[in-house]
Parts: structure tokens; C-alpha cells; sequence
């Protein structure tokens, strides 16, 4: 009985389909994916390009919102403690209207809030990484500088303008305000309060001493109504974080339903490609020597 010559191609076809399918499979196993290069799949491969270009837009928005959180949670802690400066300056000027106090306990109280008047000098040129966050958007300059020149005792360097930083598509959030709007308003001038304050002290007069107490308590309250900016920008990163945050799980879920491989699969048609293999090289080393034979014959 003579062999069909035709065998041998159709098991080195099958030899050849079974490497391919064994190759796939080990691809799969070593990396997890599916679509390996984009002929695997060049509608998938599409789509993951897609797909991993928001996962870094949205990575680069979770970093400018953490970079603009750390910024505006220190802007915020920073007037928390210019309150309590304020308020330990209004206990002093109180304290100065009272009428009992000799001409030397008005200048150690004087002395007193010129010591916080220099606490918050300092607290209002904060600085975070590097950048004064009260002095607009020249963040490289020292927004004040004692003037003992200016009525407010103080000169504002900075300039009123303010940053926005991008967090989420079409979504930005402002980071700043500008130092003279904080803490020279004309809601409630902070430096000229204070200067005012420890004037009336060093002149002596209740009355005086009375009013400048007064216009601090009005500077107090304006602050702590500029404070609230930061406490509600505070709360817009929050909320943006974690839709930033849900958004990455979901885009990385997608990425996963395209290309995540079933791995027990892959071993599953590992096996079945090297048996198949094994099979036709088997099959092929039969048919080749009755082939030759008959050719010879």
C-alpha cells in the first residue's frame, strides 16, 4: 500500500500551528496578557492605547491634587495659628483698656504684641516647597517686609494674582490668595490692626487702646472668612481624590476585561499545543522515511 504523499504537509501544518498556539500560550503565562503586540489583536491593542492614556491622565491629576493638597492644608494650618496669634492679641489690648494699668505695664504689654505682630510676619511669609504661598503668584519673593515707615508697620511684596492648577478634565481649583487680600483687606487690614494696637499702647490712652482692640477683633473675623477659601478648597481635593482614585480602579478594570489573560486557560491550551506537537512529530517521523522509500523505488 503506497502513503499518500500529502500527509507530510498537512502534519508539518499541524506541527506549525501547534508551536504557534504553544508560543501564545507561554506569552500569556509569562506576562499575563492577552494582546502581547498588537497583531494579537489590533482592535484590543487599540483600545488599551486609549485606555492607558487616561490611566496617565488621571495619574497626573492625582499628582498636581496632591501637590495643590499639601499646599493648601499648610496655608490653612498657617491662619489657623495667625488666629491664635490674633486672639492672644486681643486678650493684651483688653487687658491694656482696662484702666489699671501703670505706663510701664501698657509698654510690656505694647512690648507683648509686637512680639506676635512679628509671629505673624512670620506666619504670613510661609513658604511650601520652596514657595511663598501668600504672595500671589510671585512665589519666589517674601510677600512682607517690616516697614516702620507704612501704617500697617509692614510692606506687602507679593502681587495680586492667583494660581489654578488643572485636577480633572475640564475641572481646575484655585490655590491661593493673595497675602495682601488676606491679611490687609479692606474687610479688616490684620498688620494695620496690629501697628495700631501696640500705638495706642505705647500712647497710653484707654480709649485708644479701646478702639485698636475693636478694629483687631474686625480684622480677626475677616481673616477667619478668608480662612474658609482654603477649608473648602481643602474639600474639593478631598472629593476630587477619590473620584480621581474610583476612576483609576475602573479604567484599570477595563484595561483588565481587554487584555488580562486566564492564566489556568493559558496552561490548559499549553498543554494541548505541546501534545499536539509531540503527536505530529511523532506522525512526521513516520511518514517521512516511507515517502523518501517510495521515491527511491
Amino acid at each position: 500500500m503506497r502513503v499518500n504523499p500529502n500527509f507530510a504537509p498537512d502534519i508539518l501544518q499541524d506541527l506549525y500551528e501547534a508551536q504557534s498556539q504553544e508560543e501564545t500560550a507561554l506569552q500569556q503565562l509569562a506576562s499575563g496578557q492577552l494582546i502581547n503586540m498588537p497583531s494579537d489583536n489590533p482592535a484590543g491593542a487599540a483600545e488599551l492605547v486609549q485606555n492607558q492614556a487616561l490611566q496617565d491622565q488621571t495619574e497626573q491629576y492625582l499628582q498636581n491634587t496632591s501637590a495643590v493638597d499639601g499646599q493648601l492644608q499648610t496655608a490653612d494650618s498657617t491662619l489657623s495659628s495667625v488666629v491664635s496669634s490674633l486672639n492672644q492679641a486681643i486678650s493684651l489690648g483688653t487687658q491694656g483698656a482696662n484702666g489699671t494699668n501703670s505706663p510701664q505695664d501698657l509698654q510690656a504689654i505694647a512690648q507683648q504684641v509686637q512680639g506676635i505682630q512679628s509671629q505673624v510676619l512670620q506666619l504670613a511669609n510661609t513658604s511650601y516647597q520652596g514657595n511663598y504661598i501668600f504672595a500671589g503668584t510671585a512665589t519666589s519673593t517674601v510677600p512682607f517686609t517690616l516697614d516702620a515707615s507704612s501704617p500697617d508697620g509692614v510692606d506687602y511684596n507679593g502681587n495680586t494674582d492667583t494660581n489654578n492648577v488643572q485636577i480633572a478634565n475640564g475641572n481646575s481649583v484655585q490655590t491661593n490668595l493673595p497675602g495682601s487680600q488676606v491679611f490687609q483687606g479692606s474687610g479688616g487690614d490684620v498688620f494695620g490692626a496690629l501697628q495700631q494696637l501696640i500705638t495706642a499702647l505705647q500712647g497710653g490712652n484707654t480709649t485708644t487702646i479701646g478702639t485698636a482692640t475693636t478694629q483687631l477683633s474686625t480684622a480677626l473675623n475677616y481673616l477667619s472668612q478668608q480662612r474658609v477659601f482654603y477649608g473648602n478648597a481643602v474639600d474639593q481635593l478631598n472629593s476630587n481624590q477619590s473620584f480621581l482614585q474610583q476612576e483609576q480602579v475602573n479604567l484599570q478594570s477595563e484595561a483588565n476585561a481587554v487584555d488580562g489573560a486566564n492564566l489556568a486557560q493559558a496552561s490548559t491550551n499549553l498543554a494541548q499545543a505541546q501534545t499536539t506537537q509531540s503527536a505530529a512529530l511523532a506522525a512526521l517521523a513516520k511518514v517521512i522515511p516511507q515517502n523518501l522509500l517510495e521515491y527511491l523505488q
